[in-house]
């Protein structure tokens, strides 16, 4: 990895998915823009927020994808990150494990 580059495996699988009321959402339905959880698999020399194993919230809009070894991931610059949630930041006594 070069630079500010995060390389990251996304949670959600394309295609269906089930609503936590157990319906099923076909990969076709439009959905509103969300942002998505992934999971940091590779950071560039110049990150400095994350590190491997952190989870990440991301705009799965602004992405691009590449396959490696048959497994598809999501690279993307530091900056595009919205937040971190990692066991680190549970430290203090008021924090909720999330830096945003």
């Amino acid at each position: 990895m070069l630079h500010d580059r995060v390389l990251v495996r996304t949670d959600i699988p394309e295609g269906e998915r089930r609503s936590s009321g157990g319906i099923l959402i076909p990969a076709t339905a439009e959905v509103g823009r969300r942002l998505a959880w992934a999971e940091v698999v590779a950071v560039g020399q110049n990150v400095r927020t994350v590190t491997p194993g952190d989870r990440v919230l991301y705009d799965p809009e602004d992405r691009a994808e590449v396959e490696v070894r048959g497994v598809a991931y999501v690279l993307m610059r530091e900056r595009d990150l919205h937040a971190v949630a990692a066991d680190r930041f549970e430290g203090s006594e008021d924090s909720t494990g999330l830096y945003l």
